[in-house]
């Protein structure tokens, strides 16, 4: 039976595991970045807090699947382009995915593709950490300002992903 990447309920639960581990390292979080591309990963972090948390999206400029989705209120056809495209740029939102981001994900906040490249190198240079551009698109909206946090408002970042390719981050 195929697995669909985003838009199944055992896609989105499996997705979910990630926030049980979270909640149980650090569970006194106020706010999620969740990096967004067809919607699997957020839906399922969304819905295992089910509102006890902040979760935010963070999608590209040139891919705004969720963003487009909310305003419009269903799934509707967005860009799917820039440099996250292979893992944050599906036309659309799943149809499954909406129902529960709507009902549970807070808002989303766009990054520029140059935000998400600095984001590569800060986690390069600082952890030596190699994150594909959609698993550091979350981090980009924390460096790039896109998402201010609150004084006292305790952050986490999903840094996901595994389309990374060679890159020398230290030239």
């Amino acid at each position: 039976m195929p697995v669909h990447a985003f838009d199944q309920y055992e896609t989105m639960l499996g997705q979910a595991t990630i926030a049980l581990e979270l909640s149980d390292q650090v569970p006194d979080i106020d706010t999620l970045l969740v990096s967004v591309g067809g919607g699997g990963l957020i839906a399922g972090i969304a819905a295992w807090y089910g509102g006890a948390i902040k979760v935010i999206g963070v999608e590209p400029f040139a891919a705004p699947t969720l963003t487009k989705a909310l305003a419009a209120g269903r799934p509707v056809d967005a860009e799917a382009g820039g440099l996250a495209a292979d893992s944050l740029a599906p036309q659309r939102i799943g149809e499954k995915v909406f129902p529960i981001t709507k009902s549970y994900v807070h808002g989303t906040v766009l990054v520029t593709d140059d935000a998400i490249r600095l984001a590569q190198k800060m986690l390069w240079r600082t952890l030596r950490l190699v994150a594909e551009p959609g698993g550091a698109a979350a981090f980009a909206a924390l460096t790039s300002g896109a998402y201010k946090p609150q004084g006292g408002e305790r952050v986490a970042v999903i840094i996901s992903g595994g389309n990374t390719t060679a890159v020398n981050f230290d030239q």
